[in-house]
């Protein structure tokens, strides 16, 4: 190869040598600054989606143990009863109100605790559940 090769190749490139230490650390501290917020954030979401989906599980309790309560003239035991058909005092049959009992979400701190159900003498009931510093009451 000739020496006009390279100096026409040199030529072509024009002064483009690529970027200096300097501009790659900006970049680079750049990256790191929208880290920084970037991550908090995502976490700050997470917790909400948990405690968003543990008030629609407890919404679906109160109603399928609403359900159960008008098929069956009382309120149910526990969370179990509602997983299973029920037959009432007039020989009718329904049910299973729910599939299954929901499980808590998983992560939060702390974790989350299964679903609890209470009732009172007055025939009141609520459904409960508490994760991520929060305490979820329906209804």
């Amino acid at each position: 190869m000739t020496s006009s090769f390279w100096h026409r190749r040199h030529r072509a490139l024009g002064s483009q040598r690529g970027f200096t230490l300097i501009e790659l650390m900006i970049v680079v501290a750049i990256i790191g600054i929208l880290a920084a917020i970037a991550i908090p954030l995502y976490a700050n979401i997470q917790a909400k989606a948990r405690i968003g989906r543990v008030q629609a599980d407890a919404r679906t309790l109160v109603s399928a143990i609403s359900m159960y309560q008008a098929h069956m003239g009382s309120l149910p035991a526990g969370l179990s009863d509602l997983n299973s058909a029920q037959t009432n005092g007039f020989g009718q049959v329904a049910g299973p109100f729910m599939p299954n009992t929901p499980q808590p979400p998983l992560g939060g701190t702390p974790t989350w605790s299964s679903y609890g159900y209470a009732t009172t003498a007055t025939g009141a009931f609520s459904v409960t559940a508490s994760g991520d510093g929060t305490t979820v009451v329906a209804p």
